[in-house]
C-alpha cells in the first residue's frame, strides 16, 4: 500500500480544492473525530484528525489513501481503517512531523502492515 497511500483514491470522490476541515471522520466501525487539517500535496496528501474525547484529544495523521469516500452533502469522510488501527497509530504533533522522513516511514509501515 505504500506506493499509493499518499494519494486520494478515485473512489473517494475527492475534488481538488475541496475544504474538508470540520468534516466528521468515520472509521469502518464508528466515528473517530473531525478533520483538523488536510493537504493536497502530490505524493503526500493526508488528513489530520482531531479525535476529541474519543482518545483523549489526540490528533492523528491519516494518509489520503485511506479515504474511501467523501460525502460533501453530509460533510463526512469515510476511511478504510478500524478505530483500533487509528487509536494505535503513531502520535502526531503539528509542525514537528510533516517533513520528518522517519515519521513518514513510520506512518507508511503502520498502515501498510494492516491486518483487516
Amino acid at each position: 500500500m505504500a506506493g499509493d497511500i499518499w494519494g486520494y483514491p478515485e473512489t473517494a470522490q475527492y475534488v481538488p480544492g475541496a475544504q474538508l476541515v470540520g468534516y466528521s471522520v468515520e472509521a469502518s466501525d464508528g466515528s473517530i473525530g473531525k478533520v483538523d487539517k488536510h493537504t493536497e500535496e502530490v505524493g503526500r496528501s493526508y488528513l489530520v484528525v482531531d479525535t476529541g474525547p474519543w482518545i483523549l484529544g489526540r490528533r492523528v495523521l491519516l494518509p489520503a489513501g485511506l479515504v474511501s469516500r467523501i460525502d460533501t452533502a453530509n460533510e463526512t469522510v469515510q476511511v478504510a481503517a478500524a478505530k483500533a488501527e487509528v487509536k494505535d497509530s503513531p502520535d502526531f504533533e503539528s509542525g514537528k512531523y510533516e517533513d520528518d522522513a522517519d515519521y513518514i516511514t513510520l506512518i507508511e509501515s503502520h498502515y501498510a502492515n494492516r491486518h483487516m
